[in-house]
């Protein structure tokens, strides 16, 4: 064998054994960053999944407030807040309204429904002495039957949620663009923290509080559940 054949049959040698070892190469197990970033996204998934779910419980506590009470808040706010643009005038007038609709949240679970004998609902506040209508006339029903009013006198239990209520009310309005925007047009990290943890926190307080101390009560501009339905 010549000279020139050898060098020849050397290098093809050398570059088999190059193929080999770039063929073990691509077959030799990834790093286990792939694994690591799945676990980091499907971590963020359910980070994002858990916030989601808070804000929606957050949301669906509005059904625990009066109805006419959060249809006035989401109408006048916008026009109170001027969508947000305020000024000196319209942040004191925009108090106001707040504090208005909370005292309807605290008032409205002291009312109350009950049927009487001709099938008719009558509407009335809870006393300490028993339930006090204000759309009944003893004068225009006489053959009319009520039930025994005492039974609907107030307990502590209404005191809690009426400032449950007026907790809830406060978390939807800290939930409010046009609200934010008008007291905080430019927030700080940590008081966009502030506003943004405390409304969920005060969500899950109530969920379990309601859960604990439930009412039969059917206040005016409550929906009607088979609860709280009067009898």
């Amino acid at each position: 064998m010549s000279v020139r054949q050898r060098l020849s049959n050397n290098q093809s040698q050398h570059e088999a054994g190059d193929e080999d070892h770039n063929i073990i190469n691509d077959n030799t197990p990834t790093t286990p960053s792939g694994s690591s970033s799945a676990a980091i996204s499907r971590s963020s998934s359910i980070s994002r999944r858990a916030v989601s779910g808070a804000l929606t419980g957050t949301a669906n506590l509005a059904n625990l407030l009066p109805t006419g009470t959060l249809l006035a808040f989401q109408i006048l706010t916008p026009v109170f807040t001027n969508n947000g643009a305020c000024d000196s005038v319209t942040r004191i007038l925009t108090l106001l309204l707040l504090l208005l609709l909370a005292i309807s949240c605290f008032l409205a679970c002291f009312t109350d429904t009950v049927k009487a004998s001709n099938g008719r609902i009558y509407h009335g506040l809870a006393t300490f002495k028993g339930l006090w209508l204000f759309d009944y006339s003893p004068v225009d029903n006489v053959s009319t039957t009520l039930p025994d009013l005492s039974k609907y006198k107030l307990r502590l239990i209404d005191l809690i949620h009426a400032f449950l209520s007026v907790l809830v009310f406060f978390a939807v309005v800290l939930r409010d663009k046009n609200v934010l925007t008008c007291y905080y047009p430019q927030p700080k990290h940590e008081t966009k923290e502030v506003l943004d943890i405390v409304p969920l926190g005060i969500g899950l307080l109530c969920s379990l509080l309601f859960l604990v101390f439930p009412t039969t009560r059917h206040g005016i501009g409550y929906p009607v559940t088979p609860a709280t339905a009067p009898k």
